[in-house]
């Protein structure tokens, strides 16, 4: 039974996520007994006596960096941009894919039909690097597709500045043209915008179409409106970290120093429900779309009933969503499938039927088309499981 330390911060949602593909790990492949100290900030193990075998440990805390440093077993790191990982110490780092997080963000927006954009962020600290390439990812999404994006920083880093933070983006928010499309860098600085949009009677979404990062359930559901979010891969990255420390403490050397985690998807809510689109062909294609997709609809049953040319409505299509009409039907059959893949248990027979696919083998090479992979290996990798954690003793001082 090997003895592995997991040095979290539980208190927050990215780790909580981490720690439950952790626990999926050694469920299904570890003889483990996982160690976790609860009060991290405070607590610190004594490496001294606790005679573990490896460690997993968020490096955004300067004393657990120290510490899994100094302990010359395996470790993993993980955190939300390198911290305090210093590369030359063999210690492997694994982290979310920050950029194609914000890819999905602004794409999702685009969809929406907006053409007013913006990303808040915070300032910069070393813990923090993935704001910036979060926004480096928003903006260069949106450049390709020829629109620009406003970018708000701010001063304040933390809520106890309450009322000078919220002046502050009070203030930026009253200068966006509406309606606007704007991706917060995650869960919590968009309810600082919810709570900025209120004090100046902006509607969300038809004047701010608004989306975070997280989809921390208490963040998301409990905001009014409901709060749309891009799934980070936190579940896959524990996973994946365990497994990593696994083939280390069997002797293995890592493959190499980093390791980025794709997300695993984006769930929309009501704070993008929109369609701001000038055409009223294209309003009513995408919304028989959005509506019929997975029940089998063509491209000609479309353009029957809405009694418009398959040419014309591809060239409105191009102009206002930069796809063609068959494309945006795919896209959304597609998202079907994976929602359907990792959110419920159903046979693949079941998914294909449900996201509008004739066959479960032509689901199969869309799935495969899409992630290089089978949907059967797609739904393991990115499948969001409730474990149940059965700690051992917190670590002691």
């Amino acid at each position: 039974m090997r003895k592995v330390a997991v040095l979290a911060m539980l208190y927050q949602n990215y780790d909580q996520r981490i720690l439950r593909g952790i626990a999926a790990y050694v469920r299904a492949h570890g003889q483990w007994e996982l160690y976790v100290e609860e009060e991290l900030v405070h607590k610190m193990p004594d490496l001294r006596q606790w005679h573990g075998d490896g460690m997993i440990v968020n490096f955004d805390d300067h004393k657990a960096a120290e510490a899994a440093m100094k302990f010359g077993k395996p470790v993993v790191a993980y955190g939300g941009g390198l911290g305090w990982h210093e590369e030359g110490r063999g210690i492997p780092y694994m982290e979310t894919d920050d950029e194609n997080i914000a890819r999905l963000a602004a794409e999702h927006l685009l969809h929406r039909g907006l053409k007013h954009f913006a990303f808040c962020g915070y300032p910069a600290t070393r813990v923090n690097p993935w704001v910036a390439r979060r926004c480096k990812g928003f903006l260069e999404t949106l450049a390709n597709r020829g629109y620009p994006c406003r970018v708000f920083r701010g001063r304040y880093t933390t809520s106890r500045q309450w009322q000078c933070l919220m002046d502050e983006l009070i203030g930026w928010l009253r200068t966006l043209p509406t309606p606007v499309g704007l991706m917060a860098c995650y869960d919590a600085r968009a309810r600082h915008v919810l709570e900025a949009c209120r004090a100046l009677d902006l509607r969300v979404p038809e004047d701010v179409a608004l989306i975070g990062v997280d989809n921390d359930p208490l963040m998301c559901e409990l905001t009014t409106p409901p709060l749309s979010s891009v799934e980070q891969g936190c579940f896959r990255l524990g996973y994946e970290a365990a497994a990593l420390l696994d083939r280390m403490m069997d002797g293995h050397r890592p493959e190499k120093q980093r390791y980025c985690i794709p997300p695993a998807g984006l769930v929309a809510r009501q704070s993008t429900d929109l369609l701001v689109i000038d055409n009223r062909h294209v309003i009513d294609a995408v919304r028989m779309i959005r509506q019929r997709a997975c029940d089998g609809l063509t491209v000609d049953q479309l353009v029957r009933e809405l009694a418009v040319s398959r040419s014309l409505l591809d060239k409105l299509f191009k102009a206002t969503l930069k796809c063609t009409v068959h494309g945006e039907i795919r896209r959304v059959r597609l998202e079907r499938a994976k929602m359907l893949l990792t959110q419920t248990d159903l046979p693949l027979k079941l998914v294909a039927q449900k996201a509008g696919y004739a066959t479960e083998q032509y689901l199969t090479a869309i799935i495969q088309n899409y992630a290089r992979i089978t949907p059967a290996q797609y739904r393991r990798r990115e499948q969001r499981v409730d474990v149940d954690l059965d700690f051992g003793r917190p670590l002691k001082e």
